[in-house]
C-alpha cells in the first residue's frame, strides 16, 4: 500500500524551494500525522466529488492532484487538514458538516448532476447554499418519487452498495389485470443477468385494465422494476419510489426538497452501519389482496435474500 512517503519529493528539492510553482511539499510522515491519514478516494467520496468507485476512476485517469502533483495510483493516503487536493484543476475541500436532503423527484428530470443532452437534472431542484450535493438512489427519467441529495460520500456509497441490502419500495401501475400465477411468479423472485432478484409484492388494486402493486427490492439495477414486470408480461405505466431504507416519501410534494429530520438521520445511519441486513417488512402498508405464499417457500426465499 502506498502512503505519503512513497510520493515525497527529495529533501534537496524541499530545501531549495522545489523549483516551480506554489505546490506545497508533501508533509513528512510523522507518527502524529499518520494518525490522521485517509485514503485519497475516501476523501474525495466524503467531499461529495463522486462515489468511492468513481473517485478511483478519476485517480487512475490522472485527474487528481495532491499538493500540485498528479496521483495515478490507488492506495495513496493524505492528511485532509494539511494537503491540497484538486480534481480537474478545482480545489476539493470537505464540507463543514454533512447534510442530506429528501427530494420528491418529478417526471422529466435526469437523476444525475449534469446531462449531455441538456435535459433538466435533479440538481436544478437542489438547494444551493450547501455547495455540491450528490444524488443517491437514481430514478428513470419518467419515474417519480423519493431520492436523496447529500454531500456525504460515505453515506452515498453505503446506501447504493449491494452488500448493505438497503430496501427500496415502489408503487407501480402496470397495463392489464395481473392474474394470481403472474403475481406469485413475481413474488417468488426472478433471475436477471444470471442473478436472482428477491422481491416482496403487495397487490393494492386490480381492475379497469390495470394493476397497482407495491414492490420492495434490496438492490438497485438498471431499469430493475421495469425489467421484472416485463419478465412476467406486464409493462409498467407508472413508477414511483415511496420508500428508501427507513425513509418514506409521505406527503412531500413533487419537486420539493427538504432536509432530513434528526430521527431520520439516525435511522439512516443505523441502516447503513450493518452489512447483510435481515429483511424486514416496510411498516404497515394498506393492502387489499396481499399475495400469500406457502410458508416453506417464503422461508427459503428469506434465507436467500439474507445470503445475497
Amino acid at each position: 500500500m502506498l502512503g505519503l512517503s512513497n510520493l515525497k519529493p527529495n529533501i534537496e528539492e524541499m530545501t531549495n524551494g522545489g523549483g516551480q510553482g506554489a505546490a506545497a511539499p508533501w508533509p513528512s510522515p510523522q507518527i502524529d500525522t499518520l494518525m490522521t491519514l485517509e485514503r485519497l478516494q475516501k476523501f474525495l467520496s466524503r467531499a461529495g466529488v463522486a462515489s468511492r468507485r468513481q473517485a478511483e476512476s478519476l485517480i487512475l485517469e490522472g485527474k487528481v492532484k495532491v499538493n500540485g502533483r498528479v496521483v495515478t495510483e490507488l492506495g495513496v493516503k493524505i492528511d485532509p487538514e494539511k494537503d491540497r487536493v484538486q480534481v480537474e484543476g478545482k480545489r476539493v475541500q470537505l464540507p463543514s458538516a454533512p447534510v442530506t436532503f429528501m427530494l420528491h423527484k418529478p417526471s422529466g428530470f435526469v437523476s444525475t448532476t449534469r446531462d449531455p443532452q441538456g435535459r433538466r437534472t435533479v440538481m436544478d431542484l437542489a438547494p444551493q447554499e450547501h455547495g455540491r450535493l450528490y444524488p443517491v438512489g437514481r430514478l428513470d427519467y419518467d419515474a417519480t418519487g423519493l431520492m436523496l441529495l447529500t454531500n456525504d460520500g460515505e453515506l452515498a456509497q453505503r446506501l447504493t452498495h449491494p452488500r448493505y441490502q438497503v430496501p427500496r419500495t415502489y408503487r407501480v401501475t402496470v397495463a392489464g389485470e395481473m392474474p394470481g400465477p403472474a403475481l406469485e411468479k413475481l413474488a417468488r423472485g426472478i433471475e436477471l443477468d444470471g442473478r436472482p432478484v428477491s422481491t416482496e409484492v403487495r397487490l393494492i388494486k386490480s381492475g379497469s385494465g390495470k394493476t397497482i402493486l407495491e414492490i420492495t427490492v434490496w438492490e438497485g439495477r438498471y431499469h430493475l422494476i421495469k425489467r421484472l414486470l416485463e419478465d412476467v408480461g406486464y409493462p409498467v405505466l407508472k413508477l414511483k419510489r415511496i420508500a428508501f431504507g427507513p425513509l418514506r416519501l409521505g406527503r412531500l410534494a413533487r419537486g420539493v426538497c427538504r432536509p432530513l429530520t434528526r430521527q431520520e438521520q439516525v435511522n439512516l445511519q443505523v441502516t447503513v452501519g450493518r452489512k447483510y441486513l435481515r429483511i424486514k417488512t416496510m411498516g404497515k402498508t394498506p393492502s387489499k389482496k396481499p399475495v400469500k405464499q406457502p410458508e416453506p417457500l417464503e422461508t427459503r426465499q428469506r434465507r436467500r435474500r439474507v445470503k445475497l
